[in-house]
């Protein structure tokens, strides 16, 4: 067997350039349908982990799935702004359907982590716990997720300036007041490690006072600003009530029953009745899949189309291969080699081109995976992991075996029944 092994293998490299091609044929098909997986797998996997029992988002009207994208996802804009008197009986702790409603304010960023002014329940959504430190208590407190502090180095005690939007502009700095770090939160794996919570009532300051900048009243807004840390609030909607013409950007439901008739119909309503927008996370997310699922689709095509075409050249290769070697391969019978050892030397080389484009396919859609992810780390804040092998990338190294094994039949079959004297008496 290690002889055949041998042979097949001196055989493989003495044409370098047939087995080249005939291994970027292979390895680009067998690439695309690996990065696929990957891409597809772990998109999927961000998705999912961030619904976090979510039921419904409220808020402006706009695009549904940019609300979702936004508000639970953080890596769209906001719709808009809707007032905590247009929201208020979903905000009321005492709604026969909601279980918990809790309210985010989006504007601002520090080295664009967002600021999301809340309550203490988002962190029940997430399964956030306290690593170091404590929650937000006061105005201009704030908790950051594991990600944030890893990555902008803050610790807590540390002060920061935030920016007006979601990406970093010394320009747009709110230098008249400073955040202070309180607490640092456990790794989730979602969302949460990249947010950076502070109360409600933070934003609204901010905002207020970017929007009386220049004006009269700038010194008392600045005044206010240096007082801000004296005031408690007790993280609950009861603080957000008390201001029915303040704003917000939105609001995360879970229902107390997801089944429940009214429950259902609630999207609805609030579409049709009020000036507001409700949108549900699990309809929107699988739209977007389909949408994504669309080109990713096309992608797989043209990956078995070359799958198909490497299947041909290996076929090719091979049996030109048989062929040139008619003499060597009646040698071998000659020596003592049987017709089902023939058959098994070029069912090896064709395994062994298939096992080659199986791996060099993987290797480069890992490394395509880490380029990639690095791009949409740096925009979208997930991280994507490059070097992880899924189990459906070894049920594709055995289709990979089976797709060599099934080019290299005829050409092992014809290599068996080599007929030993003609082809020395054509020597």
């Amino acid at each position: 067997m290690m002889q055949f092994l041998k042979l097949a293998v001196k055989n493989l490299f003495h044409k370098p350039l047939n087995l080249a091609l005939s291994l970027i044929l292979f390895a680009l098909g067998v690439g695309l349908i690996s990065f696929l997986l990957l891409f597809n797998a772990q998109l999927k996997e961000k998705f999912e982990a961030n619904l976090a029992g979510i039921d419904l988002v409220i808020g402006a009207k706009g695009s549904p799935l940019q609300l979702i994208l936004c508000n639970m996802y953080h890596i769209d804009n906001p719709t808009g702004n809707i007032k905590i008197k247009d929201a208020k009986p979903f905000l009321n702790p005492l709604h026969p359907l909601i279980k918990k409603a809790v309210p985010l304010s989006l504007g601002d960023n520090y080295r664009s982590f967002r600021i999301v002014g809340t309550n203490h329940n988002i962190l029940s959504l997430y399964g956030g716990e306290i690593a170091a430190g404590t929650l937000w208590k006061k105005d201009l407190e704030v908790t950051i997720g594991a990600t944030v502090a890893k990555k902008s180095g803050l610790k807590i005690g540390d002060d920061f300036v935030s920016s007006h939007g979601f990406d970093e502009d010394p320009d747009l700095a709110h230098d008249h007041a400073k955040f202070k770090v309180s607490g640092i939160l456990k790794g989730t794996g979602t969302v949460l490690d990249q947010l950076i919570l502070t109360n409600t009532a933070s934003i609204w300051e901010m905002h207020a006072h970017a929007a009386t900048e220049g004006e009269a009243e700038h010194d008392h807004e600045h005044m206010a600003a240096d007082t801000l840390n004296e005031h408690v609030h007790d993280n609950s909607n009861n603080d957000l009530l008390a201001h029915p013409e303040e704003q917000i950007t939105s609001i995360l439901i879970e229902y107390k029953s997801a089944s429940n008739y009214q429950a259902l119909n609630m999207p609805r309503a609030i579409n049709e009745n009020t000036a507001m927008q409700a949108a549900s996370p699990a309809y929107e997310i699988n739209k977007l899949y389909d949408m994504i699922g669309t080109g990713t689709e096309t992608i797989r095509y043209i990956a078995l189309l070359i799958a198909i075409v490497s299947l041909i050249s290996i076929f090719i290769s091979l049996y030109q291969s048989m062929k040139q070697r008619k003499y060597e391969l009646a040698i071998l019978r000659v020596m003592g080699s049987s017709r089902s050892g023939l058959f098994l030397l070029i069912l090896i080389e064709g395994l062994g081109i298939a096992f080659l484009g199986w791996l060099c396919g993987t290797l480069l859609s890992h490394v395509g995976m880490m380029i990639l992810g690095n791009y949409l780390t740096e925009d979208f804040g997930y991280d994507f992991q490059a070097w992880v092998l899924l189990k459906e990338e070894w049920y594709l190294f055995f289709i990979s075996l089976g797709l060599g094994a099934v080019a290299a039949l005829v050409p092992a079959w014809k290599a068996a029944n080599t007929d030993i004297n003609q082809t020395l008496g054509e020597k």
